[in-house]
């Protein structure tokens, strides 16, 4: 419930607009800009898994991991997957929203990127709070991929590989 509430009150009170993105070709690069900084919460982790590796107490670099070592590339690990899955999604998206809701492409990605950086925190407190910041990016990635089905099969099916 809180992820379309983000999203609409974003929607509604941020001062932005996406510029006129009258071709397909227009809006696949503005996707493409804006999922750049999506990959932010990953590049980070990959900087503090290398500060942790490098500070961690382990006498053999390629043995066992430490948990601060293990939750950090757990982490990057999963943001990666998620992240690929949430571009094409959002690139997809991009062809089939109106001019008026291409605001939503930043707006996801700001969710995406905020979700990771919870599911981060969280999962460094403790695995079992790790549930919330995975759903913050799952349940819209889900949505995402629902309304894209929607999109092709019912609203253009004539469209679908054009």
């Amino acid at each position: 419930l809180l992820c379309p509430c983000l999203i609409y009150g974003a929607y509604i009170f941020l001062p932005f607009d996406a510029p006129l993105l009258p071709t397909i070709s227009a809006r696949l690069v503005y996707t493409l800009r804006c999922a750049a900084f999506a990959t932010f919460p990953i590049v980070l982790g990959m900087i503090v898994s290398a500060i942790s590796r490098l500070c961690s107490s382990a006498l053999e670099p390629f043995g066992e991991l430490h948990r601060e070592v293990e939750i950090h590339r757990t982490y990057i690990s999963q943001s990666v997957h998620l992240f690929i899955l949430y571009f094409f999604n959002m690139a997809v998206l991009a062809t089939y929203l109106p001019q008026e809701l291409l605001k939503l492409i930043p707006l996801l990605t700001g969710l995406f990127a905020i979700s990771r950086l919870i599911f981060w925190m969280s999962y460094a407190i403790g695995r079992s709070f790790r549930a919330f910041g995975f759903s913050m990016t799952f349940l819209p990635l889900l949505a995402m991929l629902l309304w894209n089905l929607y999109g092709m099969f019912v609203l253009e099916p004539e469209n679908l590989l054009s």
